[in-house]
């Protein structure tokens, strides 16, 4: 690759050295291709991580220096740092108190939540694919070669007259149905909202209290819900509107719209965009849904079986949490329409929003290990009894046939064995407060934080003062969550821990070459 880039950068000088009229488009081409260059030889998985790397930053610089000056708290920098990550990888994980970010701060976080967006970097995807497509096709037209044959670049003029290719103008096509898509949605979602709680007293008067404005609330939620980030304006969470059973109605077909069921909604309006307009360009997207280079776009089998397997998932763990919640401590106060809303909403947001009506720490340990479970599975699990053979592209096939010859694919570990690391990382950095306050600080709770922050979930266990062994009298429960009374190291680590669990599509595979029999 660098020996072409050399070549490349000494026929792009020569042309620079004699400039003409002539050329400039030519220039304009190379550059192009020089692009494409670089895009196809750089693995997607350090554009992503790179990606929300810097979104993080920008987001630390935004919260950082929009802090009121009059604030009564000021959280530290690991602590904003910590919140623009977990904005960024839609994680949800806190260590400080929503309430204490201003109208313009929690602008911020929702920009945060919406650029870290599974759809919305899915978008980006989708334009680099377009991309390289575009520039394969430009580089097939030999009409205009002797512009550029004397510093021979290949001939990489496109000829406009000719039609473009079927595949760029479904990838084109599809674009534009995933904008509309998130527009529906968003428009739809914080104008329910809005009306909702202009409508209720109860739910007015939350915000009224809290000081937080009804717009602003509105689209943050809509936008946490969508992404499954889980983040909520207020320091409770949803815990405030319990009652409120028509808001946490409209929230959770956006939790479902939003991720686990994207690519069969996705399917759907393809096919009835197909059924309506008849363009060769929707069928095309309905019959080679693998080939496209987009992930999210499942085949027909595909998309039934992730349905029925959603579906499946949410009815179980509807039935065991109602079985052993429904007259806990944690429905305390609710009539039995609320409870049945009330779980419903619970058990949809456990597999990766992440938003609560109940401290989790009052749940039974069954209904715990229940919940790291769904955390830990990534969206698109699915329940596929019979061979799909659309269901991976050609590409896909060969790499898998090949991975083997891949070192860095062999050296991988398996996520259980990542999380595991992590886990043992953290009972060292906080090993001290394990003996110490060992009913806050035990196993369970670090290994509810880690796969909640690995599945970018954000359900915690919290703190309580009441559980401490030795009574600290100084000590103020807190609504965030159980890693803001972590050490810095341990905050690091939940970092990380976050980052990989957005990026851990890549290292699904991992594992393959460790034989235990």
């Amino acid at each position: 690759m660098m020996i072409n880039l050399f070549i490349f950068f000494q026929k792009i000088m020569k042309l620079l050295s004699n400039p003409s009229l002539t050329k400039i488009p030519c220039l304009i081409n190379s550059f192009t291709h020089l692009v494409s260059i670089f895009l196809r030889q750089i693995n997607p998985f350090w554009i992503e991580l790179s990606y929300f790397i810097i979104i993080s930053l920008m987001g630390y610089g935004a919260l950082k220096f929009s802090m009121p000056e009059n604030s009564s708290f000021s959280p530290r920098n690991i602590d904003m740092f910590f919140t623009s990550v977990s904005s960024t990888t839609v994680s949800s994980m806190s260590t400080v108190e929503m309430e204490v970010f201003s109208n313009i701060q929690l602008i911020f976080i929702t920009i945060l939540m919406f650029a870290g967006g599974e759809i919305f970097t899915s978008i980006l995807q989708l334009q680099l694919t377009k991309f390289k497509k575009k520039n394969k096709f430009q580089r097939k037209d030999t009409n205009k070669v002797e512009i550029c044959d004397q510093i021979e670049l290949g001939g990489i003029f496109s000829n406009r007259g000719e039609s473009r290719d079927l595949s760029y103008t479904s990838i084109e096509l599809l674009s534009y149905i995933i904008i509309c898509y998130l527009l529906v949605v968003h428009i739809a979602g914080s104008s329910l909202i809005y009306i909702y709680i202009n409508f209720i007293p109860s739910a007015k008067n939350v915000l009224k209290k809290k000081g937080l404005n009804i717009l602003t609330f509105s689209i943050f939620t809509t936008i946490s819900t969508f992404a499954n980030c889980g983040f909520v304006p207020t320091n409770e969470n949803m815990m405030v509107f319990k009652k409120n059973s028509g808001l946490l109605l409209i929230l959770i077909p956006q939790v479902l719209l939003g991720n686990t069921l994207y690519p069969s909604c996705l399917r759907f309006f393809i096919w009835v965009g197909e059924k309506i307009t008849k363009r060769e360009e929707f069928s095309y997207l309905l019959k080679n849904s693998r080939n496209l280079g987009y992930n999210h776009l499942f085949t027909s089998v595909g998309s039934k079986f992730l349905l029925g397997t959603v579906l499946g998932f949410i009815f179980v763990q509807f039935v065991l949490f109602c079985s052993l919640e429904w007259s806990s401590l944690a429905m305390d106060g609710l009539n039995n329409y609320q409870r049945v809303v009330g779980s419903l909403f619970e058990v949809v947001n456990s597999r990766h929003a992440g938003e609560s009506i109940v401290d989790l720490s009052v749940l039974t340990s069954a209904i715990l290990v229940l919940f790291v479970v769904m955390m830990y599975l990534p969206p698109y699990t699915r329940f596929l009894p019979i061979e799909d053979d659309d269901c991976h592209s050609e590409n896909e096939k060969s790499k898998r046939k090949n991975k083997g010859n891949n070192i860095l694919e062999q050296l991988l570990f398996s996520q259980l064995t990542y999380l595991a690391i992590f886990i043992i990382l953290i009972c060292i950095t906080e090993k001290e407060k394990m003996k110490e306050d060992p009913l806050n600080f035990n196993l369970l709770s670090i290994v509810v934080e880690v796969v909640s922050a690995y599945g970018n979930v954000g359900f915690s266990m919290g703190y309580s003062c009441e559980r401490q062994i030795k009574h600290d009298a100084n000590c103020i429960d807190a609504s965030y969550g159980f890693v803001g009374k972590w050490s810095n190291e341990g905050k690091f680590i939940l970092i990380l821990v976050m980052f990989f669990g957005r990026l851990k599509k890549f290292s699904m595979n991992g594992g393959k070459s460790w034989i235990i029999s």
